[in-house]
């Protein structure tokens, strides 16, 4: 019996094709013809959105009771009153009230291709296809090669990174970083990182993070030495952190591991903030071996650039960059002096092939005409920037000030920015179509996280929104 199975295996068609299993399933036509025809069946019935529309009297009721109900199930009330039907189109999306809303926060900068973008659902679908939903540090398949790689092309462009480690999402690389900096420059474990920074949820992250509300009963581990940020009014402010950290130094000196900076901080209220404000600060860093850990996991492909320090011209001086949100999972990129020992990052997860892929082809659609001085996502961040102050010089007379920020994140500050007064504000943004979040304090500002593929039309549609809803306010 043995020997009639071996001839059976020898003799058969598998053995005497050279192609593998896995290519033949990429390269099959009748499978493309399906995802594409499946693809287009979508597209077909999202055709249908295409502006906001109120909510359907019909789906109200119906929409409350999951609203409640998911609010009850995760122990609190949803911010928005929000539940998805998992239509959409660009930069509207289908609410199950039947409203239809102009999405200007993305999940908090997840959908930077708006919703429903045909080429990253293609995308999706395709890595779905493979044999297994997540892939692991332990097993990856390709899009885990494809996308290292890309990452790497990317961020050694401009800079000295040269390596890529997968996670779930932007708090674990973020943990990832922190580690491989307190690896490098054991024993020291202390960590300069600016006031207002925002690095995540996990135990150490919270920590990181400069908000009370974030870690309330949370143990405080007395690890992170606070630098003032960049003050526009402040001509010296520059000098002022410097002399801050020097301060923190010549106290801690070799226990000061990592100096943990955001580009642009969300916390800090979406200031843009001039490169000559961290030059000094990073020089410093250099000169004491304290690692330079910038994290991008919000600023990434959002500045008119794929990093911010590309933007910002910050290149020359990285050693770790955390990212996420745009490729739809985290990265931590690092140099060769910061390669860790073998252990210290790993986890059983990397992320989805689903993911993978659709990161991969978010990639290379931003590489199409989105990029640069020229790039459309310049061009959007000067229409809604002439905008905002358009209507704070005319109709909203000073009630929508400073407005600004770096590409794709907008912010401004409605009113005297005052949390009562924004946080009305944007549940009334809500019910006029818009989706939008807050950033900063005194004051607190409007975020909005703008997809890359948002058409003039509809950022006229956003002012006209915002415009209505100040010019409400003023009725109250």
């Amino acid at each position: 019996m043995l020997t009639q199975i071996l001839d059976k295996i020898k003799n058969s068609d598998f053995i005497a094709d050279e192609n593998l299993i896995g290519q033949k399933i990429k390269q099959d036509p009748s499978i493309e013809g399906l995802v594409n025809d499946l693809i287009d069946e979508v597209m077909v019935c999202n055709q249908q959105i295409h502006t906001v529309k109120k909510p359907n009297i019909k789906f109200v009721e119906s929409s409350k009771k999951k609203i409640d109900q998911t609010g009850a199930l995760r122990g609190r009330p949803l911010y928005h009153n929000y539940i998805g039907t998992g239509a959409g189109r660009g930069p509207y999306v289908e609410l199950e009230d039947g409203s239809i809303k102009l999405d200007l926060i993305n999940g908090i900068g997840i959908h930077i291709m708006g919703h429903s973008n045909p080429r990253v659902m293609k995308a999706a679908v395709r890595g779905s296809l493979s044999d297994i939903i997540m892939q692991g540090n332990l097993q990856p398949n390709n899009e885990y090669l494809k996308l290292s790689e890309r990452l790497v092309q990317i961020a050694g462009r401009k800079s000295k990174l040269k390596y890529a480690w997968f996670a779930t999402c932007g708090t674990m690389a973020n943990e990832s970083a922190l580690k491989i900096a307190r690896q490098k420059n054991s024993p020291a474990k202390m960590i300069f990182a600016m006031k207002n920074a925002f690095a995540g949820r996990s135990t150490m992250m919270a920590e990181l993070t400069d908000n009370v509300a974030y870690k309330q009963g949370l143990p405080d581990y007395n690890e992170v030495l606070r630098i003032p940020n960049h003050d526009k009014k402040d001509s010296k402010s520059s000098e002022t952190a410097l002399r801050v950290m020097k301060e923190y130094y010549s106290k801690h000196e070799k226990n000061v591991a990592t100096f943990c900076f955001e580009p642009m901080l969300g916390e800090g209220g979406f200031q843009p903030v001039p490169r000559e404000f961290y030059v000094p600060m990073l020089e410093f860093c250099k000169q004491n071996k304290i690692a330079i850990w910038a994290d991008e996991v919000q600023t990434f492909a959002r500045t008119g650039e794929f990093f911010a320090f590309e933007t910002m011209d910050l290149g020359e001086y990285v050693d770790i960059v955390t990212i996420a949100k745009t490729v739809q999972l985290g990265a931590t990129l690092y140099t060769e002096e910061y390669n860790p020992k073998p252990g210290l990052i790993a986890g059983t997860f990397s992320g989805s092939g689903s993911s993978m892929s659709a990161g991969l082809e978010i990639l290379n659609i931003l590489s199409e005409g989105y990029l640069g001085p020229n790039g459309r996502i310049l061009k959007i961040h000067k229409k809604f920037i002439d905008g905002l102050n358009h209507l704070n010089q005319t109709t909203c007379k000073n009630l929508l000030q400073d407005a600004g920020g770096m590409g794709l994140m907008i912010a401004f500050t409605p009113f005297d920015g005052k949390k009562e007064q924004v946080e009305l504000f944007i549940k009334k943004l809500f019910n006029n179509g818009i989706i939008a979040f807050s950033c900063g304090k005194d004051p607190v500002r409007i975020r909005f996280l703008v997809p890359a593929i948002i058409e003039d039309i509809d950022i006229h549609l956003a002012l006209d929104i915002i415009e209505k809803t100040v010019l409400e306010g003023l009725q109250v």
